[in-house]
């Protein structure tokens, strides 16, 4: 008998976990099929409930707004959204204002699509590394190529002579802050 209601209760007990799980099973899966109706591709999945990825983070940034904006013209949101793992030496509004007048504005424009592609590859690497984790005259090969070298000094951590001047983890990966916009070689 004890065995008979054993079994029965691990039944119930199944069954009712199962038809909970697939309540929030089906909920993600309404937000997804919303999201890909709408033309969005991952960056356009909606959850409150996860951490934030690396667009989502750098989009909650007022001092990002303009390298959002180049992710956006560039046509890298679900790219930077998916999985990853990456490491985005992420340089900050300042940092694009110091470039020559007309720069930023330039690359914006749809036919200089690949050109903007570049220089968002060159601050983007596949894999996540923690500032304390580089190592002094490391090369980074970066998604749109050229290599990057990082630099330590005094304690701090440089990415081709650029400080990092903050890291914040994300769900696929980890922004550096940077305080230069880093020019990809020449091709």
């Amino acid at each position: 008998m004890k065995k008979v209601f054993i079994v029965l209760t691990t039944i119930v007990v199944y069954t009712l976990t199962s038809c909970s799980n697939g309540e929030q099973n089906n909920a993600a899966s309404n937000t997804t099929t919303e999201a890909t109706a709408n033309g969005a591709g991952q960056s356009g999945v909606e959850d409150s409930q996860s951490a934030k990825d690396i667009v989502k983070t750098a989009a909650g940034s007022k001092d990002h707004t303009t390298l959002v904006a180049a992710v956006k013209a560039a046509g890298l949101l679900d790219a930077l959204s998916n999985a990853g793992p990456f490491t985005v030496f992420a340089p900050t509004n300042a940092a694009f204002a110091k470039l020559p007048a007309g720069t930023v504005d330039n690359l914006l424009k749809p036919e200089n699509k690949g050109k903007l592609e570049d220089v968002l590859g060159y601050h983007t690497y596949v894999g996540s590394i923690k500032a304390e984790n580089m190592q002094d005259g490391q090369q980074l090969n970066m998604v749109f190529g050229g290599n990057v070298t990082i630099t330590k000094k005094d304690g701090k951590t440089f990415v081709n002579g650029s400080e990092i001047l903050a890291s914040i983890p994300t769900s696929n990966g980890i922004i550096h802050v940077i305080g230069d916009v880093l020019t990809p070689p020449a091709k």
